[in-house]
């Protein structure tokens, strides 16, 4: 058992949670709780561990014998994890090779969303809506980060994804691939349901406070604007790419 938290494997995944260098340098990032390590991809896993209290209970010991897990002291497992209250078990993995090709359906491509609240809820709403994948620039919130692997409820495992340094270069070599690229903006000329999207379409999402950038913005075929009533100055990025996302499926549905 791991009881030292001077142990370089806990510090290991203690600085895979709290820098995003770490990440970036090693490939790897930490998946934590029963239900996303038992959803990790068996070939993508490094190391797994856990307290005592889980490798002994009835739902945690087949899983642990599975990831030949290490046992670790719960003040260890503290140190590892990203939450105030730990399940008690988590693993070291490997990240997931980025989507070269998407297969044919809708995309979202995300400019500056650093929200990782967002940036996890639209990995989830995504995979639920039928989406071919996301894409993201390099200034969003990195997806391996601890909170937007825990708010994609294990659509990162799923849903094809890659992260595009040069956004311009990424919606153009879209273009060139057949997609229609549609900007989600307050300035649209046309409300969001109006337009017959085909079935590979790209919605445009920008950042939580400043939206798409204009030379974004200028790359889209269309601009697309969600109704807003009250006194309501903007959706939340998640909610207008669930909004989008569900119209795309209901026409769909619609036409078959």
């Amino acid at each position: 058992m791991i009881t030292a938290a001077s142990n370089l494997k806990v510090k290991e995944a203690a600085a895979l949670n709290a820098k995003a260098k770490a990440r970036q340098e090693s490939g790897l990032f930490v998946v934590e709780g029963r239900r996303l390590v038992e959803e990790l991809p068996a070939e993508y896993l490094v190391h797994a561990y856990a307290t005592a209290r889980f490798a002994e209970s009835e739902e945690g010991a087949a899983l642990c014998r599975k990831l030949g897990a290490e046992t670790v002291s719960e003040a260890v497992m503290e140190k590892m994890s990203d939450t105030r209250s730990p399940q008690g078990i988590l693993a070291v993995a490997r990240q997931l090779p980025g989507t070269e090709r998407f297969h044919d359906g809708p995309l979202l491509l995300l400019e500056r969303v650093q929200d990782p609240g967002n940036v996890g809820t639209l990995f989830r709403t995504a995979e639920a809506a039928g989406a071919a994948g996301i894409l993201l620039d390099g200034e969003s919130a990195d997806p391996y980060s601890p909170k937007v692997v825990r708010g994609t409820m294990g659509a990162i495992f799923r849903l094809p994804f890659r992260i595009c340094p040069d956004i311009r270069e990424a919606v153009m070599g879209l273009k060139d691939d057949g997609y229609r690229i549609y900007a989600a903006h307050l300035a649209g000329s046309v409300p969001y349901d109006a337009p017959a999207y085909p079935a590979n379409s790209v919605f445009l999402l920008g950042n939580e406070g400043n939206g798409l950038s204009g030379e974004i913005t200028a790359l889209a075929d269309e601009r697309i604007r969600i109704p807003l009533c009250g006194q309501a100055e903007s959706l939340n990025v998640a909610v207008a790419g669930a909004v989008l996302l569900y119209e795309h499926l209901r026409q769909k549905n619609s036409r078959s």
